[in-house]
């Protein structure tokens, strides 16, 4: 009912800078939030940073100050634009919709993923 695709994402030196994309699409109504979350290898996977329908952006402690998340309403997508990148950065990045479908019931769809490799 709701297909969530990322694009965006690559190999990028330390210190360098990438910007990933994230569109919804299907039987949408609205769009409670959309964010962003990643996992590294071993690791679980975590939050980055989500937005929400008129309210502030939240994000994690990690990224703070050099990752960015912003939303075009009308395009149904997200981005996530990610400056001062470090090796740690490095993971899946996967994007999150939170939907209210036109039936009027809550989904929340997940996309396939894309990977951030930083490295030198």
């Amino acid at each position: 009912q709701v297909q969530v695709v990322e694009s965006g994402g690559g190999l990028v030196q330390p210190g360098g800078s990438l910007r990933l994309s994230c569109a919804a699409s299907g039987s949408i109504f609205s769009i409670n939030a959309m964010g962003w979350y990643r996992q590294a290898p071993g690791k679980q996977r975590e939050l980055v940073a989500v937005i929400r329908s008129g309210g502030m952006p939240t994000y994690a402690e990690s990224v703070k100050g050099r990752f960015t998340i912003s939303r075009d309403n009308a395009k149904n997508t997200v981005y996530l634009q990610m400056s001062t990148l470090k090796p740690e950065d490095t993971a899946v990045y996967f994007c999150n919709a939170e939907v209210i479908l036109t039936s009027r019931s809550t989904v929340i769809s997940w996309g396939q993923g894309t990977q951030v490799t930083v490295s030198s």
